[in-house]
């Protein structure tokens, strides 16, 4: 069946830029696989040793999560999305913990004005 995988800009380099491939598979192990064979490198950055997904590597299957699914044997109907995204850690550091009091008894982050202007709760 056709299928269509959107790629993240990460891996992107992989398929000479290209933002979509399309291929044919059954599940989306297979989906992945037609992948790699046309473009090296992606089975060793999306999966373990084990062959399973790696934690930081989200797949979608129409906007539905394989892990909750049945995972690289989740079925890819013709004509669906498969979507890899990998997660996105890190951002604005947890200023509230670092309190410090001012001459004047005011009390705020320790590092206001030398860090980037994030929200706080």
């Amino acid at each position: 069946m056709a299928v269509t995988i959107r790629i993240p800009t990460t891996l992107r380099p992989l398929t000479s830029g290209k933002p979509e491939v399309d291929v044919e598979a059954d599940t989306v192990g297979e989906a992945l696989a037609a992948l790699d064979a046309t473009h090296p490198g992606f089975t060793e950055r999306i999966t373990d040793e084990t062959g399973a997904l790696r934690r930081f590597v989200n797949v979608f299957v129409s906007d539905e999560d394989v892990r909750f699914l049945d995972g690289l044997d989740t079925a890819v109907p013709e004509g669906c999305t498969v979507a890899i995204v990998p997660a996105v850690a890190g951002g604005c550091p947890d200023l509230r913990s670092t309190a410090e009091v001012a001459d004047d008894g005011r009390t705020g982050p320790a590092h206001v004005g030398k860090l980037p202007i994030c929200w706080l709760d």
